[in-house]
């Protein structure tokens, strides 16, 4: 049994297991002490000294976030010398600190902006030497502002907990400054656009590269026929962008909002999120049969598609050729749903709503470029919303545009790791096997970041694993390079946990970040959907029959190929 040690908090009694640190002490105790370098599961190493406080037995002041509890010890969080110490550190800070919060997106978003109110700061006690860095936008996904950093390094923390390590501290003393490797551009280093630095950040030096007046102009151009479509994982987190509790399914009033940001139809990614499902089970199948190279990975993600390339450019072989279903639906809805409508592809502007920076960059590959004119994250829709005035809250549900409105449970789980993977055992099983009825992969499910199992269908037993997080991502890869692991279909998603957990989700605040299980809310929300789906195959789907029958055939068709179907290369830059 795990012992337990007792303490006093502020004179309130405390029991925790031992190695519990104050920090985490304290929230029993319902006393929030504040952080700006800790963010769980991503930082932890207590050189802001935001946290610090007084404790019996230890020298001075201590950082929170670090210090084990001891058995009878007593803490105070509040005393006069923490309180002036916190508001020297911010005052310090704020020192180097481009102090531009009107047009900062982080305005009243920002853990610096909060605490300097809080302790009443002195934003200009301290006048630093004029120290300018320029900004890199260099990426089409992700930009960095120096001047606002504070050097928490908890971007650099996120950045090697997946394995990346594209950007870390340069210089020294008052000119440390965060960036890759010589200073080189970020286009030009080995980052893979996640954006989980982005959703780190406590502050507004990392930050999507917005397309949103793009899309402004879009919708002013009567010559233009705007489409949006969005991503299976927005439901679950834009209502978080206007205080709603985390994983508040917001699908109607999403819609609904978009509709009112200018004349343009509004559909449902899901539906393509089912077409991938039929493409990529009949291509699992297909290697299955003709001995083609296992085991197959999932290319949804391309974050993921991206370190493969970089990485591991012999595993390219083993991608899946399927476009994400982003690119699907720009693709079809320039051919498909053009032809349909008697409109040139080039009148037709297409958006879409995604959970990850990674899509901006995925929309301008050169093998898919100008199948997605504009990618846009939850925060990007959150704030034409909110530019547009329009009430959230109060809208009424409404419904996507047809024809691709009716979307399958098994197309809203794909922002959940291990969806993908459901999904496609739904299909392929039942494709391989007429009679396999089973909908619910229990193994599959859930956040962690490494699950695997083994089904039999139609008498194969098919061996299958999901993992989250390139952290994790690089130790499967390591397992099969050796020969320790051996799978036949295996899905990856770059950020932990999912698209629920993208880099371009909203950014909430360190006291809901570092309390609440993000991961597992949101993903919540999205199995609901799937659960009060009555669809929940793809392959059920009246949508799927209506593609297929009047436009592409068959799964993996030639003209499914040509539209669908996608190639990788390797990226010699490492």
């Amino acid at each position: 049994m795990e012992k337990q040690v007792t303490l006093k908090i502020n004179n309130i009694p405390v029991t925790v297991p031992e190695g519990t640190t104050i920090l985490e002490a304290a929230r029993k105790a319902h006393i929030e002490i504040p952080t700006l370098c800790y963010l769980k599961d991503v930082s932890c190493v207590g050189s802001c000294r935001m946290c610090v406080v007084e404790a019996t037995g230890a020298r001075g002041l201590v950082a929170a976030c670090v210090y084990p509890v001891a058995e009878g010890m007593e803490v105070r969080t509040n005393t006069e010398k923490c309180r002036q110490s916190r508001k020297m550190t911010l005052e310090l800070l704020l020192s180097k600190h481009k102090k531009k919060c009107l047009s900062c997106e982080r305005n009243h978003n920002c853990e610096l902006q909060k605490l300097s109110l809080g302790y009443s700061v002195d934003e200009d006690r301290f006048k630093g030497e004029d120290y300018v860095l320029p900004i890199d936008d260099s990426a089409p996904y992700v930009v960095r502002d120096n001047d606002k950093c504070i050097n928490c390094m908890r971007c650099v923390a996120a950045c090697r907990n997946q394995n990346v390590n594209a950007i870390g501290p340069i210089g020294r003393g008052f000119h440390v400054h965060i960036g890759s490797a010589f200073d080189m551009p970020l286009s030009e280093s080995v980052c893979v656009g996640c954006g989980q630095c982005v959703v780190a950040c406590p502050v507004g030096a990392l930050s999507e590269r917005s397309t949103i007046d793009e899309v402004w102009s879009a919708l002013a151009n009567p010559a233009k026929k705007v489409l949006f479509f969005t991503a299976p994982s927005i439901r679950a987190t834009l209502g978080e962008a206007f205080d709603l509790p985390v994983g508040t399914n917001v699908e109607g009033k999403m819609v609904a909002a978009i509709r009112r940001l200018g004349p343009a139809a509004v559909f449902n990614m899901d539906v393509t999120a089912d077409l991938t499902i039929m493409e990529e089970a009949s291509e699992l199948i297909n290697r299955i049969k003709t001995g083609k190279p296992m085991p197959m990975f999932t290319s949804c993600c391309p974050a993921w598609v991206k370190f493969v390339e970089q990485r591991y450019p012999e595993m390219i072989p083993h991608l899946s050729s399927c476009k994400s279903p982003q690119q699907m639906f720009g693709a079809l809805l320039k051919s498909y749903w053009c032809e349909k409508n008697g409109i040139a592809p080039e009148n037709v502007y297409t958006v879409s709503v995604i959970p990850c920076t990674a899509k901006k960059y995925e929309c301008h590959r050169p093998e898919m470029e100008g199948d997605v004119d504009a990618a846009i994250t939850t925060r990007e829709l959150a704030r034409m919303i909110k530019t547009a005035g329009i009430k959230f809250t109060e809208l009424p549900d409404e419904e996507f545009d047809n024809p691709f409105s009716t979307a399958t449970g098994g197309g809203a789980i794909f922002g959940a790791t291990g969806g993908v993977m459901e999904a496609a055992l739904r299909t392929a099983a039942h494709m391989m096997d007429g009679s396999f009825e089973v909908l619910d992969f229990f193994a599959v499910r859930g956040t962690n970041p490494y699950k695997e199992a083994t089904y039999l269908v139609a008498g194969n037993a098919l061996r299958v694993a999901v993992v989250s997080g390139l952290k994790n991502a690089t130790e499967l890869l390591e397992k099969i390079r050796s020969g320790e692991k051996h799978y036949d279909f295996i899905e990856v998603m770059a950020c932990p946990g999912g698209c629920v957990n993208g880099g371009g989700q909203p950014t909430l605040s360190d006291s809901v970040r570092n309390t609440v299980e993000l991961k597992d809310a949101r993903a919540k929300a999205l199995y609901s959907s799937d659960t009060l789906n009555a669809l929940r195959r793809p392959s059920d789907s009246p949508v799927m029959d209506m593609i297929y029958n009047d436009y592409l055939g068959f799964p993996n068709s030639h003209k499914a190929h040509e539209i669908l179907h996608t190639s990788y290369h390797a990226d010699k830059r490492i």
